[in-house]
């Protein structure tokens, strides 16, 4: 499992500034900070690839370079993940791309997940990166990638967040039944009573696009 702030990082200033109150309201930065965090994360998942060597013709000699042997497959949560998943584009900008349509219904009781939309290429044998900014009680990631499976097991599922709780890495760690590596940018403290998690940042969404109906 990588971390980002568990060590000391340009990294730290984003995550800082997504949780900043003060600077929340300027939406452009608050999806910009988003983007800047997928990237660095993509940076290393990156380093798990395998590689191969590819001839290259500069303008001056012949050398060689290391390069991915493929192409990953983004897969990101609608709506509030748009600005993180923007970032993996960025960097795996020969990706493919599958999107789900993933949100919890508010109620009294247990949590329940709508999954209302879901498109996906093959992914049989494929190296799928699952970005979401938020992983809270977990349950949408688990509904996400049951429906994934649908269309072929991956190799290896690559999950993504930019804030994570720790009740929610347990959720995934017990329901998960295919090969994953997961990617934080922090890990915070729990679960509030509404199942939000503390201190977070608060509605990603939200702070991104501007307030549901």
């Amino acid at each position: 499992m990588f971390v980002l702030t568990e060590s000391d990082s340009i990294g730290n200033q984003f995550i800082a500034e997504l949780r900043d109150v003060t600077i929340q309201g300027d939406r452009l930065r608050f999806r910009k900070n988003l983007e800047r965090i997928g990237e660095i994360l993509a940076y290393e998942i990156s380093k798990t690839f395998c590689y191969q060597t590819k001839p290259i013709t500069t303008p001056l000699a012949q050398t060689t370079v290391r390069v991915p042997d493929s192409n990953p497959v983004l897969i990101t949560v609608l709506r509030a993940s748009l600005p993180f998943y923007n970032g993996f584009l960025n960097v795996f900008d020969k990706a493919d791309s599958g999107f789900v349509g993933a949100f919890r219904e508010e109620g009294e009781g247990e949590i329940k997940i709508n999954l209302g939309y879901h498109a996906s290429p093959d992914l049989e044998g494929r190296t799928v990166v699952l970005a979401d900014p938020m992983l809270a009680t977990g349950k949408s990631f688990i509904k996400s990638i049951e429906t994934l499976l649908s269309h072929g097991t991956p190799k290896i599922i690559h999950i993504a967040v930019a804030i994570a709780s720790p009740e929610g890495l347990s959720y995934l760690h017990e329901n998960i039944h295919v090969p994953f590596e997961l990617w934080i940018g922090a890990i915070d403290q729990s679960l509030n009573a509404q199942s939000y998690i503390v201190p977070g940042l608060g509605d990603a969404g939200d702070l991104a696009f501007g307030e549901k109906i």
